[in-house]
């Protein structure tokens, strides 16, 4: 990246920035720097309490990792949605991730499980919460030009744990999430949740972790009535809006309680089946 001449971008994938070149959404560059054969990017791998993701591993390595499957359904759920295969075996996480998007299903499926980030430069590399790097749609805090997306990592999945992702979409089979969800919950002895994490998207500008809706649910068991409230506060907490290619905002809004009800008892029917 210092080396390169002019204008530059990272490579991996290509499949979100070389269209983006084409179509005129990303300034033209003189150089591209590929970083899709570098090794220690595309590895898998645990240490001590964590599963570590490379940046370059594809989707279709994520959705074919027992490891991942073990230990983060929800991620293997929304990387499997992710174009069709042609995508999914060049198409990269960490490009998923860098595209910021708010409803990127790779994104969405690993703020359910509070991913945190690891970012290089020629100084060093520092971890942050995944959560902190979106600065908008398609804009990032971190600097594109000196930093680079390196790794993931987020929590071995323990007893009693469980998580999933889902994604309601154009029915024309268009690639792009009308809504998409994703949520990982941890139960007590008595069943009740200790803790609970919701993302979803669209919605609003950057990638959406739903913390009052979560502070709501802690220490309950769910139930109808708790899922009718849970979803009025999560109603009122989103930012959605209507767009053109997805859908309106009230459909939105009416997606809402459904996909909350079918993300969390299924996460909760995981995490009872996860127990000695």
């Amino acid at each position: 990246m210092r080396q390169a001449r002019g204008a530059f971008a990272v490579l991996a994938g290509g499949t979100d920035l070389l269209l983006d070149i084409q179509q005129g959404r990303h300034p033209v560059v003189d150089t591209l720097v590929d970083v899709s054969n570098i090794p220690e990017l595309s590895t898998i791998e645990v240490y001590q309490d964590h599963i570590y993701l490379g940046a370059g591993v594809t989707h279709k390595q994520i959705i074919s990792s027992q490891l991942l499957l073990e230990n983060a359904q929800c991620v293997v759920e929304g990387c499997g949605l992710i174009g069709g295969p042609q995508v999914r075996n060049v198409a990269t996480i960490g490009g998923n991730v860098s595209h910021a998007l708010p409803a990127g299903d790779g994104t969405i499926s690993l703020l359910a499980l509070d991913t945190q980030v690891e970012i290089a430069s020629i100084g060093g590399r520092r971890w942050e919460p995944l959560l902190e790097i979106f600065a908008g749609p398609g804009k990032v805090t971190f600097d594109r030009q000196q930093e680079l997306v390196t790794r993931f990592r987020f929590n071995k999945r323990l007893e009693r744990e469980g998580s999933t992702f889902h994604r309601v979409m154009r029915p024309q089979g268009v690639a792009i999430a009308i809504l998409n969800m994703s949520g990982w919950v941890k139960l007590d002895d008595s069943e009740h949740l200790a803790d609970v994490r919701i993302a979803c998207g669209p919605a609003g500008p950057k990638p959406f972790r739903g913390f009052e809706t979560e502070s709501f649910l802690r220490g309950k068991c769910l139930d109808e009535t708790i899922l009718m409230e849970a979803a009025r506060v999560l109603d009122a907490e989103v930012n959605l809006r209507t767009s053109k290619h997805r859908a309106t905002k009230d459909y939105r809004h009416s997606l809402l309680p459904v996909l909350l009800k079918q993300v969390l008892l299924l996460a909760v029917s995981r995490a009872k089946e996860n127990r000695e």
